[in-house]
């Protein structure tokens, strides 16, 4: 090869190399691409208009962002890997749906997803289901609005954290068959709060479920679930432990519902360091209709809790609450207690 040829060869690999251009290997793929953030705009000053076309042209690693703004859409994200779906905040970007029952779905029978991470927007319901979320892993959802059902089938490692989940006429949260933990979340105005069934694996903690037509929380079915420092309160039960369930449930706060805890003859709870402050029962069996006794854990506490402004939905606990110090717990509940003004 003569020496022009090979200064031609080199100058043209330098001037490619200089625009950026992506040299192809084997497979196809783009050599040393990064992640990219697409933006998706319903004003049309983004890439995208439609959150939906982002996702589609997304590659594993990517980060859609989404800006304010009304999005009558469907959404579904499958067969990808470590996508992030970022919001400008729950207040200014809304997924509202369009024909689909269940306006946002992570997952689609026979492909799962990996690795999502969804926040900063609201999802509303659509035919009573706002999200559902199938045969993936890894998925994280947070400081996210829900306004109807979250829905979990045969999924791994869920976690779903500042959330506010409410209005659905159903269930806030239900999953079957599922590995899934909730922290922290607002869970309120449903039929049913939490719903855990099938041979699911969840953790409850710092959660405040509030105004459920009837119970706060359902374990049933062979579930295992642990629920610590939760505020279960102004529900028409507490916490219902059904089934073949096992249950773990301590440091939380069961108050002002009709039932406490209700627990079946064939399920297994084991409860301490719970204040209960109910209605009517504070421990029930379904059946026989006596030895309710017998349930108490000899660490629970009955008694007023003494909340800031339990009328108001303040639930935080007033400085001189005797909830204070018990057990393994600084204190019971979801929120921790306000200061004593000097």
């Amino acid at each position: 090869m003569s020496t022009t040829i090979r200064a031609s060869l080199l100058l043209g690999l330098l001037l490619c190399m200089a625009g950026g251009v992506a040299w192809a290997i084997p497979d196809g793929k783009p050599a040393n691409r990064g992640p990219r953030t697409l933006i998706v705009a319903a004003d049309g000053t983004g890439q995208y208009r439609s959150i939906q076309d982002a996702i589609d042209d997304a590659l594993d690693g990517d980060t859609v962002q989404i800006k304010a703004g009304d999005y009558r859409e469907d959404v579904t994200i499958h067969s990808k890997e470590r996508l992030k779906l970022i919001g400008e905040g729950a207040e200014r970007v809304k997924v509202l749906g369009l024909e689909r029952v269940g306006v946002f779905h992570i997952g689609k029978w026979p492909y799962g997803a990996t690795d999502i991470e969804i926040s900063g927007l609201t999802i509303y319901e659509h035919g009573g289901h706002a999200m559902g979320i199938f045969n993936g892993r890894n998925i994280r959802l947070h400081h996210t609005r829900i306004n109807g059902m979250v829905f979990g089938q045969q999924v791994r490692n869920v976690r779903i954290e500042q959330c506010d989940i409410g209005g659905s006429e159903t269930t806030g949260v239900q999953f079957a068959d599922s590995q899934a933990t909730l922290v922290g979340n607002y869970i309120h105005d449903n039929d049913h709060g939490v719903i855990i069934a099938g041979q699911s694996e969840v953790r409850l903690e710092r959660n405040v479920i509030v105004r459920s037509l009837f119970e706060g929380v359902v374990v049933t079915d062979k579930a295992r679930a642990t629920l610590v420092s939760n505020t279960i309160v102004k529900n028409g039960g507490g916490a219902a432990f059904l089934g073949l369930s096992s249950t773990v449930a301590s440091g939380n706060i069961i108050g002002l519902n009709k039932v406490g805890f209700l627990v079946s003859p064939t399920s297994l709870a084991t409860l301490s360091t719970n204040a209960l402050y109910n209605n009517g029962s504070e421990y029930r069996r379904t059946e026989p209709a006596d030895g309710q006794a017998d349930l108490k854990g000899e660490s629970d506490i009955v008694g007023d809790p003494l909340f800031v402004d339990s009328g108001k939905d303040d639930f935080r606990l007033r400085p001189e609450t005797p909830l204070l110090r018990r057990g393994e717990f600084a204190y019971l509940g979801a929120l921790p207690p306000i200061t004593r003004q000097p």
